[in-house]
């Protein structure tokens, strides 16, 4: 059925509602548009759903929930796991509290129980209650850090992680057989209460999680000593962070944390800040003018789902410095792994994980404490999939996982990033090396100065709409049929294709396998030190290319990154002519 007659089914079918057609008559006779909402279903990835709120089937709305919703639950009930139940949670953005509900409901229609947060939560509290609960699986309601017009449905397995394999590929399946969008069960809510169906959670997990979190200090006499001195500028960036963030850090004693008034209340228009990702520094616009004003010593936002932790520090000379993702992650990974072997000294069989497009400055500090470096997939499931493992086998102790994009995990209580835990540790950190004399930016300082001047940054490309994801896939493919001699002044030295499987040494021409699940990504060692990756954004209309350079000194690797990062810039751009 081509694109057109679905929009006449979904038009004239008596089980759409009206509200459905109304919004769709308005658009007739806008082809271009009834194609985008049309052309194809919004897929069920690895990641779930994600994409703009609407009526279609490539859009997120009450229908797509339900058909997703199904699938997930015909695959629990094959998996004989329909008594466990199912924790759901929400952020602010429009229609996600609807969204939970469409899911619970077409669960408890199916016969599966499901435990529903009172009202919106963090991404790290959902994968937390899904093992709390003792649940079979979870879904969260988010878009994370897209724009306002997104929303978007993550599953979560009982290990409190992101589906992978073989349960993403099963469920996967099983949405697609979902015959249609008007076939899904659901029942009156009324009626899923009385059955013991839809059940209401709320402040016994939330009161369990903060316990789990507040236990990964490991210097509680430096929060004493010095939180009080200590200026914390925070902002929830109109989300979910806001209550169990400042809960956190007032239970341990830090005294001066000033939320950011404009953005403290969850608003799914994001009305501050059009792109709500602490990644972009149009996120800490507000924030950093209150800290210039009450001279704040660091600056902290939370994404929607607060999953992600963007930061400022300030330095001894007053000047507020970026610590990007790959900065936060190392800086937190050295405070854990250092504090943890000078307390009480650290596994043999230690490990630190990070994906392919993380910084390599992690490998440095891993050298340097004498654990292993675990190197996975992008995407924090992958981190998740290798804690699952060390607690099936028994072998590998879990001490510190990151990825470049802003998230980390301190502790095993959630298998997802967990920006909670990550401010935390972070204000934590800062009051340790306070009782030091030393700022954040001077142990950051002092890091590199152990472990080597290594600088990562990465360039997107936006490219929406049917032509867009074509173009995206042209490059890909681009790519992988002429891999480039030389990118900025670095001669490649070998590249990985994961979607293959091969890593190839451009010198010898020999092949060996990545050791990694296919995945569409390519990867570009090259001579000192310096590296690329590419990769499409498996939760936006994007194509990424990560790379990273090491220095005789910061000012040199970020000289250096520059260079690299004109180089990638020209050769994206004569890909797009």
């Amino acid at each position: 059925m081509d694109y057109k007659a679905v929009y006449e089914q979904w038009l004239t079918d008596p089980r759409f509602d009206e509200a459905t057609k109304e919004e769709l008559r308005a658009i007739s006779g806008d082809e271009k548009e009834i194609k985008e909402r049309f052309y194809t279903e919004l897929e069920f990835g690895t990641a779930g759903l994600r994409g703009i709120i609407g009526a279609g089937t490539n859009r997120m709305n009450e229908y797509v929930v339900r058909h997703a919703t199904q699938g997930l639950a015909n695959y629990i009930i094959k998996q004989g796991a329909q008594d466990k139940g199912v924790a759901i949670a929400y952020d602010s953005r429009h229609m996600s509290p609807e969204f939970a509900d469409f899911a619970a409901l077409c669960l408890a229609a199916n016969g599966i129980k499901a435990y529903v947060f009172e009202s919106l939560r963090p991404t790290p509290m959902l994968s937390f209650a899904v093992r709390y609960l003792h649940c079979t699986a979870g879904i969260n309601i988010t878009a994370s850090h897209n724009p306002a017009e997104y929303n978007g449905y993550k599953v979560y397995w009982e290990d409190g992680a992101q589906i992978t394999p073989p349960h993403d590929t099963g469920i996967m399946e099983e949405v697609r057989n979902v015959p249609d969008y008007t076939s899904p069960k659901t029942m009156p809510k009324e009626e899923a209460v009385a059955a013991g169906l839809y059940v209401t959670i709320g402040a016994e997990v939330d009161d369990a999680f903060i316990a789990a979190v507040k236990s990964q200090v490991l210097h509680p006499e430096a929060i004493a000593a010095a939180a009080k001195d200590l200026k914390i500028v925070y902002t929830p960036l109109h989300g979910t962070g806001n209550i169990p963030v400042r809960r956190v850090l007032k239970e341990l004693g830090f005294e001066n944390v000033y939320v950011v008034k404009e953005q403290e209340l969850p608003d799914g228009d994001f009305p501050t800040v059009g792109y709500p990702n602490p990644e972009a520094d149009a996120a800490f616009e507000l924030g950093l003018k209150l800290a210039k004003e009450i001279d704040a010593d660091l600056v902290l936002a939370t994404d929607p789902d607060a999953d992600r932790l963007g930061v400022r520090v300030k330095d001894k000379n007053g000047e507020y410095h970026v610590l990007t993702g790959n900065m936060s992650g190392s800086l937190l990974a050295d405070y854990e792994i250092s504090q943890r072997k000078a307390l009480k000294g650290l596994p043999d069989d230690g490990k630190l994980i990070k994906t392919i497009v993380t910084t390599n400055l992690a490998d440095g500090i891993a050298k340097q404490y004498g654990v292993d470096v675990i190197e996975c997939l992008t995407g924090f499931k992958y981190i998740g999939q290798q804690i699952l493992n060390f607690e099936n086998t028994g072998k590998g102790t879990y001490l510190f996982g990151f990825e470049e994009s802003y998230g980390c995990l301190i502790g095993t209580h959630a298998r997802d990033k967990d920006a909670v835990v990550a401010v935390m540790a972070l204000c934590e950190a800062a009051a340790y090396y306070r009782t030091k004399d030393m700022t954040l930016w001077d142990a950051m300082i002092d890091l590199y100065e152990r472990c080597g001047y290594y600088v990562d940054d990465i360039e997107s490309i936006s490219l929406k709409g049917i032509e867009g994801l074509q173009k995206i896939q042209d490059i890909m493919n681009t790519m992988r049929e002429h891999t480039p001699e030389k990118i900025g002044a670095y001669k490649v030295l070998s590249d990985r294709d994961y979607k293959t499987g091969v890593v190839r040494d451009e010198a010898t021409g020999e092949e060996k396998p990545t050791g990694l699940p296919v995945s569409n990504v390519l990867y570009y060692d090259m001579e000192d030190g310096a590296w690329m990756c590419v990769r499409p954004s498996g939760t936006e209309p994007k194509i990424k290319f990560y790379y990273g350079v090491k220095g005789s000194s910061l000012e040199d690797a970020t000289a250096r990154s520059k260079d690299f990062g004109k180089a990638v810039n020209d050769m994206i751009e004569d890909m797009l002519k």
